[in-house]
C-alpha cells in the first residue's frame, strides 16, 4: 500500500511501540498522517499530522468510531509486563487483550480497513532450542509456561486475524515480536521488562546492584526504530496480503550484555553486581529465526544491540526527570 495522503489508524501510541511507530512516520513519511489511539496516558508526541483519539478499545462503538475513515491498521496495543507480574497476576492479561483485538477486528471490517498489522508475540511458541521459523510453531505444544497465559492470547489473536482474512479478504500481516526495547518504555522495574528495568536500576546507581536470575539467560532482544521500519516495510508491501513474520535481531543478547552495556553508558561502577538465582526469570534461552523477513522484505536491523542500549540509555538519563509512565 502506497501511504501517500492515507491515513493510519494507530492503537497502542502512547506505548514505547507506538512512539517508535509513529516517530518513524513522521520521520520518513512526509504525505501520511496518523490517527492515534490513547486512553490512560497522555499523548506525549505533538504533530499536526497526528490526530490523538481517546477511547476504550474494549468497546465496539469506541472502536467504530475511531477507526472511521482510516486506510489501514497497526494494531499495537496490549496489556503487557515483564516477568515479574506475568508470574504473579497472569489473569490480568486475558480479558483485556482478548476483548480489544476482537473488536478491533470487527471494526475494522465495518468500516472497511483494507490492511491491518498485529504485533504480536514470539511467546506463541512451544519451548525450543536455537533458532526458530515461522512455520515450526507446534500448537499441539503449549508454549512455556511462565508466559502461558499471554502466549495463548496472541495465539487466538492471530487465529481471529486469519478468520477475518479468509472470510472477509481483509489483508492481514501477523507479527511475532521479539524484545522490543528503547525510549518511551515504562521503566518501573515492577513492570517493566528486563531491558528497561535494567537500565533504570543502573541510573538509580543501585549499589550492590541486584538482578533477579542468572547472567547466562538468552534473548531475543530489538531496538524499536528497526523493529518500526520493519513494520511500516510490511504496510507498504502491497504483494503481501497474508502472511507471518518473526521480527527480531537474529542474535543472542544475555542478560549479563544488558547490564555490561547499561553500566558502561550509564558510568556506573557498582561495587558488587548480585544474580539472584531464587527469583523468576522466565526462559533460559529463547531466539527467533528472521530470515523470512530478510528475504520478503528485504528488512535487517540497522543497530546493533550496544547500540541500541547506549540509545535508550542515553535517553532515560536525559528524560527520568520528566517521564513518568
Amino acid at each position: 500500500m502506497n501511504l501517500n495522503n492515507k491515513l493510519l489508524f494507530l492503537a497502542g501510541a502512547t506505548g514505547s511501540v507506538g512512539a517508535a511507530i509513529t516517530e518513524y512516520i513522521l520521520s520518513n513519511y512526509p504525505k501520511t498522517k496518523i490517527r492515534a489511539v490513547y486512553r490512560h496516558i497522555k499523548p506525549f508526541i505533538n504533530h499536526n499530522r497526528i490526530e490523538y483519539v481517546n477511547g476504550d478499545l474494549r468497546l465496539s462503538d469506541d472502536c467504530r468510531r475511531m477507526v472511521k475513515g482510516c486506510d489501514c491498521a497497526i494494531m499495537a496495543a496490549s496489556h503487557s509486563g515483564g516477568s515479574k507480574i506475568m508470574t504473579s497476576e497472569p489473569w490480568k492479561f486475558i480479558n483485556d487483550n482478548i476483548i480489544m483485538n476482537s473488536q478491533m477486528l470487527e471494526a475494522f471490517y465495518f468500516e472497511n480497513v483494507k490492511r491491518v498489522i498485529y504485533i504480536g508475540t514470539a511467546t506463541v511458541y512451544q519451548e525450543f532450542e536455537g533458532f526458530i521459523k515461522e512455520e515450526e510453531i507446534d500448537m499441539n505444544k503449549n508454549p512455556h509456561s511462565a508466559y502461558f497465559g499471554v502466549a495463548w492470547i496472541s495465539r487466538f489473536i492471530e487465529k481471529l486475524c486469519q478468520f477475518w482474512h479468509d472470510k472477509t479478504g481483509m489483508e492481514t500481516i501477523l507479527v511475532r515480536a521479539a524484545n522490543i526495547f528503547g525510549p518511551y518504555a515504562n521503566f518501573n522495574p515492577e513492570r517493566s521488562y528486563f531491558i528497561p528495568a535494567i537500565i533504570k536500576k543502573v541510573t538509580d546507581k543501585m549499589d550492590p546492584f541486584e538482578i533477579w536470575g542468572s547472567p547466562d539467560v538468552t534473548r531475543d532482544v530489538i531496538y524499536c526504530e528497526d523493529f518500526a521500519k520493519a513494520i511500516l516495510m510490511m504496510i507498504a508491501n502491497e504483494n503481501i496480503k497474508f502472511e507471518i513474520f518473526n521480527i527480531g535481531s537474529g542474535a543472542k543478547t544475555t542478560v549479563g550484555d544488558v547490564v555490561r552495556w547499561s553500566l558502561k553508558y550509564a558510568g556506573h561502577k557498582p561495587s558488587k553486581i548480585n544474580y539472584d538465582l531464587s527469583k523468576p526469570t522466565t526462559i533460559k534461552f529463547r531466539a527467533i529465526d528472521i530470515s523470512k523477513v530478510k528475504k520478503i522484505l528485504g528488512w535487517q536491523p540497522q543497530y546493533t544491540i550496544e547500540e541500541g542500549i547506549k540509545k535508550t540509555t542515553e535517553w532515560w538519563i536525559a528524560n527520568k526527570e520528566v517521564w513518568k509512565k
